[in-house]
């Protein structure tokens, strides 16, 4: 007989599946992209020495929110059919791992009103998210579980998958969740050179790879610069393929530039 083992693993991985689940069903296009990104990061490390410690995360964030700004559709949610909610702040959703019990477990936080905070406020939130402590009751949609969000994970999974539905139709609720933007990372996966698509309930969701070294073509000669891969959803019911483009183009530009350093 061969040998196995069963390993259980925790009850936020339910949420998680369902979302997943949930998030095939928009209509999202995947726009894959490499940015050029050797000049901020040369300017986030003169931030670092002549101002404050500052995260390439951080940064990130705040570049992305206030390019949204500039195309607010690009973050709005669909309201019925004929109609969009599009909420004056950028809220951006991100995952940090958790050590909770021995397992490493993905857990979400909210930057609220990134496109306002500074770059080190962001920072902040971060590193404190990451050195919170956590338990295996700690669930997907706020810091602390609820009564309520304690009882989801007892529910079968067609009722949990109708929460999930009943969030994204009512933006209000929706946004005060979850905020309005996604972002994922596999960073930690260093060297690994390519793109990854995610999946996501967000109107918009930015998936960001590692950084690499390239050998890249400027002015007809070979330099190595750092170049990211980054993968965006876009929502097409919300967002038009043209507007999609020029949102690409000028966020393409922010990050190469070091937009807000």
């Amino acid at each position: 007989m061969a040998g196995y083992k069963i390993k259980k693993f925790p009850k936020s991985r339910i949420a998680t599946i369902d979302v997943c689940e949930i998030g095939r069903r928009k209509h999202h296009i995947a726009a894959m992209i490499e940015i050029d990104i050797t000049a901020s990061r040369e300017k986030i490390k003169t931030y670092k020495k002549e101002i404050k410690k500052i995260t390439f995360t951080a940064w990130l964030i705040k570049a992305i929110s206030l390019t949204l700004k500039d195309y607010e559709s690009a973050a709005a949610f669909l309201k019925g059919k004929r109609r969009m909610i599009i909420f004056n702040d950028i809220n951006v959703s991100m995952v940090v791992e958790k050590n909770i019990q021995g397992h490493k477990v993905p857990m979400p936080m909210i930057i609220e009103k990134a496109n306002e905070r500074a770059i080190e406020s962001i920072t902040e939130q971060i590193s404190q998210a990451q050195n919170q402590v956590l338990t295996d009751k700690d669930i997907i949609l706020q810091t602390k579980a609820t009564y309520l969000e304690r009882v989801y994970f007892m529910l079968p999974g067609f009722l949990r998958r109708t929460f999930w539905r009943y969030l994204i139709k009512h933006p209000n609720y929706a946004y005060s969740k979850m905020g309005n933007v996604a972002i994922t990372s596999i960073s930690a996966a260093r060297n690994v050179s390519g793109w990854f698509i995610p999946v996501s309930i967000h109107p918009i969701c930015f998936g960001i790879s590692s950084v690499m070294k390239k050998p890249v073509v400027i002015e007809n000669k070979i330099e190595i610069r750092e170049m990211l891969n980054m993968t965006i959803l876009l929502d097409h019911d919300v967002f038009d393929g043209a507007p999609m483009a020029r949102f690409i183009s000028d966020l393409t530009k922010n990050l190469k530039d070091g937009m807000g350093l």
